[in-house]
């Protein structure tokens, strides 16, 4: 996906959305087995494809939830104290999530590469989360629905697992 259009991807996106959704939900609630090896080919497919740094819409659009792990690790690799480095960045949603003030993300570099790549936050570090064992219920919760029109690697992966389940377990 180099050179990666955002216009087309979003375009694409929208317009695939609505189906992809229906699929996921159905996914979300099968009894069927055989979806988890499914899920890992597909996983392994997209990334055969898609570059993050051709986009890094991720941090442009959206913003990870913060462990208290990841405060306190971060702001002392920033040389800030926990309380600083929240009051500075970070804030308090109304569901109890910790997240960024602001997009993009304070961390993101010039050249799409996370300035704090290796003690990133590990919701960034799961992203964009295709291979959880609750795949499930992350279907059920939309959080790939959200997904497809803000991380091109998304849509692609559910493309490619909804394929998947079509050519190995039929309708699901």
């Amino acid at each position: 996906m180099a050179n990666l259009d955002i216009a087309k991807f979003k375009q694409k996106a929208y317009k695939k959305k609505k189906g992809l959704a229906t699929f996921l939900r159905k996914a979300g609630k099968t009894k069927k087995r055989g979806l988890a090896p499914l899920i890992v080919e597909a996983d392994k497919e997209t990334w055969n494809e898609v570059a993050c740094l051709d986009c890094a819409n991720c941090c442009k659009k959206m913003t990870p939830t913060y462990t208290p792990t990841d405060i306190k690790r971060i702001s002392a690799h920033v040389g800030l104290s926990a309380e600083e480095y929240f009051k500075k960045y970070l804030e308090k949603r109304k569901d109890g999530d910790v997240t960024n003030k602001k997009t993009p993300c304070h961390f993101l570099g010039k050249d799409h590469k996370c300035t704090i790549y290796a003690i990133r936050p590990a919701d960034c570090a799961g992203f964009p989360h295709f291979t959880r064992k609750d795949f499930k219920y992350q279907a059920e919760q939309k959080t790939y629905t959200t997904n497809i029109t803000l991380c091109p690697a998304t849509l692609v992966f559910v493309e490619k697992l909804e394929a998947k389940v079509a050519g190995k377990m039929g309708k699901i």
